[in-house]
């Protein structure tokens, strides 16, 4: 969602294509959603004006859709939903016209506040805050329809079949994401079991044959609440066979590990990678490499598939391309040998110096097993809120798993096979990749010389550090400058060209300027 936002039909053809020639066959399809949950949530007596603290503004709509926030960055303009409702239209029938089956949202409870109102004797509860300063529920505190509420089935059944009335019979699969970083109101096996009963029987109401599919990624981020005793209610609140849940996070911390495959769920081990579009070179090859793999051959397996769960995309290519091909490989990966058919492929010549840096990233950059969250801590990147005159808090990290000589090795290769790929828009990429991820963590050190300069009052050091920070700021700008996948202005274009009046332009703008800030 972090990515597509923006995107035209153009650009959404091009990666349905993509993803059929890497053999993606259950795509999510979400867009267009907002328009639907105004015809539903009408026929309920919710108004237009009501929805506006609803829905969450084009950059957030992932957040507003999972009930963790409402109306930030909005408020939506029919234009909008309108616009997203065809284009989505668009996007099912060539999903379909390549064999994919999409998977269709369905409803977890997430309501407008005004439907308090409008059925105050519905079960309703307030959730808690979700990342907000102060603790502030202006935009967050969003409001959850108990599942033994008759209007829980009743709503969720009337989304689904909206959603076939404007799309037709395109599908069987549906998500719903219960709880998303929120925690349910009571820990109860009982209540749990019931929320996942409901939730199926409103998809099932809606579509006889529906199955039910889940991120669990709730699992991971609450692990204290979802005990196994919990996530057996959840899992187990549906016939068998009519849930499948996603591992979301299954290259550094599989579930199916912990919970003998999900207690007997059918599962898909998916790739995470990146979070939230904070980029940077990263990867763990030798998972990706053999997770599926032990996966699918580990006793009482139920893993039926494998996955791809990022957060943001366009960005460590040669991660995609890996893991697209573990859904046909029945065994481990021979990585230096695919890495070398993986060069060869993607500048279309094979150079030793090329496979050298290759063997040289993927021990470095792409074998990182310190099991953080990669969400890019280069200081480059980050607010200047760490106050250094505080000498008794200790000098702030960033991520670094690997030796930065060894990469700057890589990069040298990489430059002195130059000659052999003019024109090569993948090896120009690649390059102003590396030399990036190269200078960004240079810009870590003369960050922490110049800190240190500030706390042993060295004002000559502290001089010459900050200017070379600075520098290497605008070094990296103009490096940036020389390929427009890194360009913010592609982003602006792609945004502007949805906007058709100064009103949507200027609500366009400030989502992505929020969103840059919030990264």
């Amino acid at each position: 969602m972090d990515s597509y936002v923006w995107w035209d039909w153009e650009r959404w053809e091009k990666e349905i294509d993509w993803m059929a020639l890497h053999g993606v066959n259950l795509p999510l399809a979400f867009v267009g959603q907002e328009a639907i949950w105004q015809k539903v949530f009408m026929d309920f007596n919710i108004s237009k004006d009501d929805l506006n603290d609803f829905f969450g503004g084009p950059a957030f709509l992932a957040w507003a859709r999972m009930g963790n926030l409402h109306g930030w960055g909005g408020p939506l303009t029919q234009n909008w939903l309108d616009q997203q409702l065809a284009l989505q239209k668009r996007i099912l029938s060539r999903m379909l016209e390549l064999g994919m089956t999409p998977v269709l949202p369905s409803f977890s409870g997430n309501i407008p506040a005004a439907l308090k109102k409008i059925s105050p004797s519905a079960n309703i509860t307030k959730l808690g805050n979700w990342n907000s300063v102060d603790a502030e529920c202006r935009w967050s505190c969003t409001f959850l329809l108990d599942p033994s509420d008759p209007l829980f089935v009743e709503i969720g059944e009337a989304f689904i079949r909206r959603q076939v009335k404007e799309y037709g019979d395109v599908t069987d699969i549906y998500n719903c994401d219960t709880f998303n970083e929120n925690s349910p109101p009571t820990n109860d096996p009982t209540y749990i079991s019931l929320l996942g009963a409901s939730v199926y029987k409103a998809m099932s109401k809606g579509d006889k044959d529906a199955v039910w599919l889940m991120q669990g990624w709730l699992f991971s981020s609450d692990s204290a609440y979802w005990k196994p005793p919990q996530m057996k209610a959840l899992l187990h609140s549906v016939p068998f066979g009519k849930m499948i849940v996603l591992d979301l996070y299954a290259d550094v911390k599989p579930i199916w590990k912990n919970s003998s495959h999900f207690y007997g769920t059918p599962y898909v081990w998916c790739m995470l990678h990146n979070f939230g579009g904070n980029i940077e070179m990263y990867g763990i090859f030798d998972a990706i490499s053999s997770g599926p793999v032990d996966a699918r051959v580990s006793k009482n397996s139920t893993m039926v598939g494998v996955g791809m769960c990022m957060e943001g995309i366009e960005q460590n290519p040669v991660v995609y391309e890996l893991m697209s091909e573990m859904a046909f490989r029945s065994e481990k990966v021979q990585l230096l040998e695919w890495l070398k058919s993986y060069s060869h492929r993607r500048y279309g010549k094979a150079i030793h110096q090329v496979e050298a840096a290759w063997e040289i990233l993927y021990h470095t950059i792409y074998n990182c097993t310190d099991v953080i969250e990669d969400h890019n801590t280069d200081f480059i990147v980050k607010f200047p809120d760490w106050d250094p005159s505080n000498t008794s808090s200790p000098l702030p990290q960033a991520h670094l798993w690997y030796s930065t000589q060894k990469v700057i090795k890589a990069l040298r290769l990489l430059i002195d096979a130059g000659n052999n790929f003019a024109g090569s828009v993948t090896y120009r990429y690649d390059l102003v990749d590396l030399t990036r991820q190269v200078l960004s963590k240079l810009a870590n050190q003369v960050y922490l010389d110049a800190v240190t300069a500030f706390q042993q009052k060295d004002s000559k050091a502290l001089n010459l550090h900050s200017k070379e920070f600075i520098q290497l700021i605008k070094d990296i700008d103009i490096l940036l400058a020389s390929d427009d996948n890194f360009l913010l202005g592609t982003w602006l274009k792609s945004a502007n060209k949805l906007a058709k009046n100064p009103h949507e332009l200027k609500l366009v703008r400030k989502d992505i300027l929020i969103g840059i800030l919030l990264s």
